[in-house]
């Protein structure tokens, strides 16, 4: 006898635009979902905070077996780089299921964009930074999503650890005209 899927959300601690999920997570999840027949991806999301930047975004998924779906879904993720923070919400049985998931760490770069000297602004370059600091990062980590809000731009960084990537980055950050008065925060 064929049960009802479970639905499930993929809570992914991730500030990515719906591209990067798609691209990252949400069309390998789809495909490697369909070749095992756990369970398929019906679509996914973003949240975004009041000022409109990203919270994090997720994936739906109905899971046809549900415990042995819901362990391959996070450990998938989590293979492809979820970040700290993740989880797989359902309901069961009656009880309300939250698996956490995800090994990587994250930094958010928040540039500045309105208390520099107009030099700065007009003589860099923000495709610099982006470079320089997935350049800077190599294996260790790489940006994977980014916000313009109305007083600043953010730059968000994911690897295996937000200390290491945040000293790596340190004397570019100290130079470079264009991150004078940036913020830099660990996100996951």
């Amino acid at each position: 006898m064929k049960h009802k899927p479970v639905f499930a959300y993929a809570q992914l601690n991730a500030r990515i635009m719906p591209v990067a999920r798609g691209k990252y997570y949400q069309t390998p999840l789809a495909e490697a979902l369909a070749e095992n027949g756990l369970g398929e991806v019906g679509g996914g999301g973003t949240m975004q905070m009041k000022g409109g930047e990203i919270e994090y975004c997720g994936i739906d998924v109905d899971l046809f077996e549900v415990e042995e779906g819901g362990r391959f879904v996070c450990d998938f993720l989590t293979a492809r780089g979820a970040p700290k923070g993740s989880k797989l919400c359902y309901e069961y049985m009656g009880n309300d299921i939250e698996l956490p998931f995800g090994v990587a760490e994250g930094l958010a770069i928040y540039l500045n964009g309105t208390e520099l000297p107009d030099d700065v602004y007009r003589q860099s370059d923000i495709n610099v930074v982006m470079e320089s600091v997935d350049r800077l990062l190599g294996k260790r980590g790489a940006i994977e999503g980014y916000w313009e809000g109305p007083t600043e731009t953010a730059l968000y960084l994911y690897g295996e650890s937000a200390n290491e990537m945040r000293m790596t980055i340190a004397p570019f950050m100290a130079e470079y005209p264009l991150c004078q008065r940036a913020r830099i925060e660990k996100i996951a």
